[in-house]
């Protein structure tokens, strides 16, 4: 009997521990994994966050920038320093940049909530600006003739890349956010077409158009009527990319002195488009308000009345012309009255001042100079501003021989006017472009005008061996037709010119940009 009983327990000993083991083995309740799936709603590239209902896409690009007889990446040489055509101009500039955008859309009940950003990681070397006397935006020709240092000012290292440490900069493109109908942030602004500065190029600085590639603050709302047709209400901020300058004649200086009061109004912008699949037409207007500050140093001294400006712009885009397979052309035509930046953009090398010395043929003369500015307004002690109005256009067609190669060919033209009233302010009054630059005997300006033009023209070729990487050489010749005739005495200038005699003369240059791209 204690046999059995012992067998009895330990048989019931032995299944408590198998059922225990058993019960260990159990499945647990473990919380699900959350894989990311892909977000069809909005094209390729978006996928789910996970845990939400916003889909996300990353991109972006690395880029390499090497360009010739340029002192800045993609911008010419027409101005200082490199428009002074001596060992301070820069046979070539070296950009290497990273760019990174982030795209967030998520469906609501009042339509898609979109946000996105975009920002670059660039390194630009071989950016020489040092310039110790180099004058206020649209007014660099009185500084350049009339004034000069003693000594030459190549003192900074060369490739010092100025408003950046070592050569680095870190540039916010865009951020913004899209909901229901509104576009609330930094963006492309509404004024320009869907090409901005490139028609058929990679040039940044084609006149005849509106630009602000890298975005400006704005507050739009757009709505949709169907078919392709939409209209752009914008108040978009002018401070950083649409001002010209106010110039006051009164501060010294052939051109004056840029004189702006503190920023009182937005820019207001409206846009009109139709977009169909033979492309595009577009109709943009911007109204400008010119706020300028006092005459003088003091309240008392008084002040012009702002001067509201005005710019309007016809785009017009046609794809899918007989010429082959994805072939574009693109249009745009512009017209300015005291608002110069919706024609000669901020990236345009002649945005702040045209200025560029080369040779003449005349004995006795040392160099010839070619002399462009294009403000906002001007204006002296007890005048009212005075506008400038300008014209201009660019366009450009793409030709596509075979899915790897394609060339494009395009142009650009703009055209600056002065009022009679501006005329006299800066030819017939003490301080003026007359007597700034200065004549000596038997010398002087036969045509004190300050009306100039300039003519862009160019060809860019790219191959692109696999998808999404683009080798490309793009060759931009650019003509200021300055209207100024005569002989001139620069006691001394900037950037190591002597005091001489300089011809007043047009002006030609040539940049090539080469790039290799790889976007993601």
């Amino acid at each position: 009997m204690n046999i059995v009983k012992c067998l009895a327990l330990g048989s019931a000993a032995g299944l408590i521990v198998v059922s225990g083991a058993q019960a260990a083995d159990l499945p647990v309740n473990a919380k699900a994994v959350e894989y990311v799936k892909v977000c069809s709603l909005y094209g390729p590239g978006f996928y789910y966050i996970p845990g939400s209902d916003t889909c996300i896409k990353l991109g972006g690009y690395v880029r390499v920038d090497v360009l010739a007889n340029t002192n800045s990446d993609a911008t010419g040489n027409t101005g200082l320093p490199a428009g002074a055509n001596n060992r301070f101009t820069n046979g070539y500039t070296w950009r290497s940049r990273g760019d990174l955008n982030v795209d967030t859309r998520t469906a609501t009940e009042y339509g898609l909530l979109r946000v996105f950003f975009d920002a670059t990681f660039s390194w630009t070397t071989d950016s020489y600006t040092n310039n110790p006397n180099a004058a206020a935006p649209g007014s660099s020709i009185y500084s350049a003739i009339g004034g000069g240092a003693a000594v030459s000012p190549a003192s900074a290292p060369n490739n010092a890349n100025a408003g950046a440490v070592a050569g680095g900069a870190v540039g916010v493109n865009y951020a913004f956010l899209q909901f229901a109908g509104f576009t609330i942030g930094k963006a492309i602004s509404q004024f320009s077409a869907p090409w901005t500065n490139y028609p058929a190029n990679s040039f940044d600085g084609l006149v005849g158009g509106g630009g602000a590639i890298l975005g400006v603050n704005q507050f739009t709302y757009t709505a949709e009527f169907g078919s392709g047709l939409s209209l752009s209400l914008s108040a978009q901020d002018p401070t950083t990319y649409y001002q010209a300058g106010v110039n006051n004649l009164s501060a010294g200086g052939a051109y004056g002195t840029s004189d702006y009061a503190g920023t009182i109004s937005p820019d207001f912008v409206a846009m009109l488009r139709v977009d169909q699949p033979w492309g595009l037409l577009q109709a943009s207007i911007a109204a400008h308000d010119n706020h300028a500050a006092y005459y003088g140093a003091a309240e008392l001294t008084g002040h012009p009345d702002d001067k509201w400006g005005w710019a309007g712009q016809l785009a017009l885009s046609i794809k899918n012309i007989p010429t082959g397979p994805g072939d574009t052309v693109n249009l745009n035509g512009v017209y300015t009255d005291g608002a110069t930046r919706y024609n000669i953009q901020d990236l345009a090398g002649q945005a702040g001042a045209a200025q560029v010395y080369g040779g003449t043929s005349l004995p006795g003369i040392y160099q010839s100079v070619g002399i462009g500015v294009a403000p906002d307004t001007i204006f002296a002690a007890g005048t009212q501003q005075q506008t400038i109005k300008t014209w201009g256009f660019r366009g450009g067609y793409t030709h596509n021989w075979d899915p790897y190669w394609n060339t494009g060919i395009y142009g650009a033209y703009a055209a600056i006017m002065y009022n009679d009233t501006a005329k006299t302010l800066l030819c017939g009054v003490s301080g003026s472009v007359r007597t700034v630059l200065a004549s000596a005997p038997g010398t002087g300006i036969t045509s004190c005008n300050p009306d100039y033009n300039v003519a862009q023209v160019g060809v860019i070729t790219r191959w692109t061996p696999v998808k999404n990487l683009t080798f490309s050489a793009d060759v931009t010749y650019t003509h200021l037709d300055q209207k100024y005739a005569g002989v001139v005495a620069a006691p001394s200038a900037s950037l190591a010119k002597p005091a001489a005699l300089y011809e007043l003369k047009d002006q030609d240059t040539v940049t090539m940009l080469l790039r290799a791209q790889r976007n993601w």
